[in-house]
């Protein structure tokens, strides 16, 4: 699995005022975007070349995998050798390209905004929302189910019942266990109501996707939310007997793209940094005794 494909279109409306200028992918976690964190994270599975897909007034985005040669020199200068090594991480991950989302219309639409990008091959998704803790691995087993079965896979949380309708959703294979680390998908839903939904296991933001879902998604009509939907296309796909697997992901994961959530990540972040770490985590007991 060498390509990598990041959506990084959205607006960000729900951290207002913040992304009227910053692009939410750049929002730290303590000093690193999320977004560093997801690019490390393919980087880590032996992904070597990454599409952001981005929209108009977001150059920020790719010009944080940039070398910042000036910088370097300043901080080269007062021998701080930490500091440069932080901000050469980011460029010698992987190589980085763009393409620009004019209008944002769905996840689909920017998936299929990678069809030369893949240029015939096999294409991990990573949402930059979803961060998966560098303690778990998810990604790597998705890619050896890939390598046995081949078609769609995707990561899979169980998620309680009443919180099914925020994501899409999917029906096993009968005789498939649920309980398993890894299950055979029969069909996919985008977002269905809570009690008419086929199970409880979510899609979240992995996937690995084989190079016929651009021909489907060049076909996809606008879906749920009046976009083109990534689930309706793999569905499409699942319809016509290309296999999809589920790895369900038990480990831990944080929803940057969510306010609170996004809280609780820097909080969690925060005490396992090594700069501040050990003293955060003094004061935020002290703290919460106090309170």
């Amino acid at each position: 699995m060498r390509k990598a494909l990041i959506p990084a279109a959205g607006r960000g409306t729900r951290f207002l005022p913040l992304t009227k200028s910053v692009p939410k992918e750049l929002a730290p976690l303590v000093t690193t975007p999320a977004l560093e964190y997801v690019v490390a994270e393919a980087a880590g599975h032996g992904v070597t070349d990454v599409l952001l897909v981005v929209s108009q007034g977001k150059a920020a985005v790719g010009e944080y995998f940039q070398r910042n040669l000036e910088l370097e020199a300043v901080l080269e200068a007062k021998g701080d050798l930490a500091g440069l090594a932080a901000i050469r991480r980011a460029p010698s991950l992987a190589t980085i390209h763009e393409v620009e989302q004019l209008t944002p219309r769905g996840l689909g639409d920017a998936v299929a905004h990678g069809e030369d990008f893949a240029a015939g091959e096999p294409i991990a998704v990573l949402l930059p929302d979803d961060l998966i803790d560098d303690r778990d691995h998810l990604l790597s087993a998705m890619i050896d189910v890939f390598a046995e079965h081949g078609g769609i896979v995707l990561g899979l949380i169980d998620v309680a019942r009443e919180e099914i309708s925020k994501y899409g959703c999917v029906s096993l294979v009968e005789g498939s266990d649920a309980s398993g680390d890894v299950v055979a998908i029969a069909d996919l839903v985008e977002k269905p109501p809570a009690d008419t939904a086929p199970s409880t296991l979510a899609i979240i933001g992995r996937y690995i996707l084989p190079p016929r879902i651009f021909e489907v998604l060049r076909a996809t009509q606008p879906g749920s939310g009046g976009e083109v939907q990534l689930t309706d296309a793999m569905r499409t796909l699942a319809h016509e007997g290309v296999p999809v697997h589920g790895v369900v992901f038990r480990g831990r994961r944080y929803d940057t793209g969510d306010r609170l959530e996004y809280v609780k990540a820097v909080v969690q972040l925060a005490q396992r940094h090594p700069g501040i770490g050990e003293e955060f985590t003094a004061w935020l007991r002290e703290y919460v005794s106090g309170s």
